[in-house]
């Protein structure tokens, strides 16, 4: 009986776009996708370092696109969406993993620096998650909206203040826009990673006293690696998740729960 089930959570024919996948989670994920049969969108900054993922998705058989456009200049990112729907087509699968790290206090923080941070990680992920449902709800598509929050989305870090208020709002953010396009067959869920080991986390993981500490508190004893966080989004985004809206997925190796 199983194998009639394992069917459920293949992509195929679905359009994924994923934005910050140029590196990171949001590249694992783009990879996970393309390999469970999706087409997938890559979203960053960076034309070159979109370019040379494409072709690696290409030699690797699998179809990607590429849409260079940073979220955080939202008329912008709504005009260029609006052609990339009309070219290749609305995204059944919008998942969200443009993110930044600001590890200070809140003392050392300048209030510049609290509204980029805010804006990147929180306002702009609303904006586009907003724009995605639309799209769907538009061509009546019954897709996914998932957006990775974090093990800080629930909890704080002393000397890392506004990541956590960024987060706990993708939290809030996932529940209300379940709440908002559920009837639309439009479901939204979260993934909450912990720490894994990945370009942003390596001064972290790196560094002689934190590094350690962070390892000590991990159930598992280690670093997850950026594939582990596939089966969550693979799972979330497939048909397999169909009655699953307003959820955050924990994937920090039981982190969260330890003391």
């Amino acid at each position: 009986m199983t194998a009639l089930y394992l069917p459920n959570f293949r992509l195929d024919g679905q359009l994924a776009l994923i934005t910050g996948s140029g590196q990171g989670l949001g590249n694992a994920i783009a990879w996970a996708c393309a390999a469970s049969g999706a087409k997938v969108i890559l979203n960053g900054r960076n034309k070159e370092s979109l370019l040379a993922q494409q072709d690696a998705f290409a030699q690797a058989g699998y179809e990607a696109e590429i849409f260079v456009q940073d979220v955080a200049d939202y008329d912008l990112y709504a005009h260029n969406h609006n052609i990339l729907c009309k070219e290749i087509g609305v995204p059944s699968i919008h998942i969200n993993c443009v993110g930044q790290r600001l590890r200070k206090g809140f003392n050392d923080c300048t209030p510049t620096e609290i509204v980029q941070h805010i804006q990147t990680n929180l306002t702009a992920t609303v904006q586009v998650s907003r724009l995605a449902a639309m799209q769907m709800q538009k061509v009546q598509i019954a897709g996914r909206i998932i957006s990775l929050s974090s093990i800080a989305g629930r909890i704080a870090r002393l000397g890392d203040s506004i990541y956590p208020i960024a987060k706990q709002g993708i939290e809030a953010m996932v529940k209300a826009l379940a709440v908002e396009y559920g009837a639309s067959g439009i479901c939204s869920n979260g993934i909450a990673p912990g720490t894994f080991a990945t370009e942003s986390n390596q001064a972290l993981a790196n560094d002689p006293v934190k590094g350690p500490l962070v390892l000590g508190r991990n159930p598992l004893q280690r670093w997850a690696q950026p594939a582990e966080i596939a089966g969550a989004a693979v799972f979330l985004a497939s048909p397999a998740a169909s009655y699953v809206n307003g959820h955050v997925m924990v994937v920090d190796g039981g982190f969260s729960i330890a003391f």
